[in-house]
């Protein structure tokens, strides 16, 4: 565990897709939001432990239709938030843009869903998951367990690593609720959440 900690620990370091969200949604709709968005992320990382434990997760190495349906519905997310984020960085729109992800009560759902969605139309993610967790399961040991624990070691640190972020994008908050500040950190967003959508249609298993 000790050892799966330092290899996930620095791909939680790693800048993605996840940390570009996180930043986003806490400098626009606040920490509450924020916090669905990474609880969101969180849960699909241990839904990912889960399935490649229980062996389901392993049809993304093994099956070449699997591994396609599964990216091209990423493909066809990650765009899709891009593109709404970028739309609505439009001049004169930025009270619209900030309530994309409006921090009400009526509005952790959507959030929560689209840290989960955006974890679980991943293929890589359940790829990485795949190729490294069995080489980190000892014998003797439940194999759905101990891949719930790993996940649990990875959940842990990105809840660690997500609250960073927060505490900065709260240090910073006054500056960024310009309007024109609010635009372009939306456009810049959805640009960078467009441009994991490309790359992800572009690579092969």
């Amino acid at each position: 565990m000790a050892s799966f900690a330092v290899v996930v620990g620095l791909l939680t370091l790693t800048p993605g897709l996840d940390t570009a969200l996180i930043l986003r949604t806490s400098l626009l709709s606040g920490k509450k939001a924020a916090w669905a968005v990474v609880l969101g992320i969180q849960v699909g990382t241990l839904l990912w432990g889960l399935l490649t434990a229980a062996g389901l997760a392993a049809l993304l190495a093994a099956s070449q239709l699997a591994y396609e349906v599964l990216r091209w519905a990423g493909v066809a997310y990650l765009l899709w938030i891009g593109g709404r984020m970028v739309w609505h960085s439009r001049k004169g729109a930025a009270d619209e843009a900030v309530t994309v992800d409006a921090p009400r009560d009526e509005r952790w759902w959507p959030v929560f869903r689209r840290g989960l969605l955006t974890n679980l139309l991943n293929p890589k993610v359940g790829a990485f998951y795949v190729a490294a967790l069995p080489q980190f399961m000892p014998d003797g040991v439940s194999h759905t367990v101990m891949g719930v624990l790993l996940a649990g070691v990875h959940v842990c640190e990105g809840l660690l690593w997500s609250a960073l972020l927060i505490g900065f994008t709260g240090l910073v908050r006054g500056w960024l609720q310009r309007p024109s500040v609010k635009r372009g950190l939306d456009r810049l967003t959805g640009l960078i959440v467009i441009g994991f959508g490309l790359r992800l249609a572009t690579q092969h298993q």
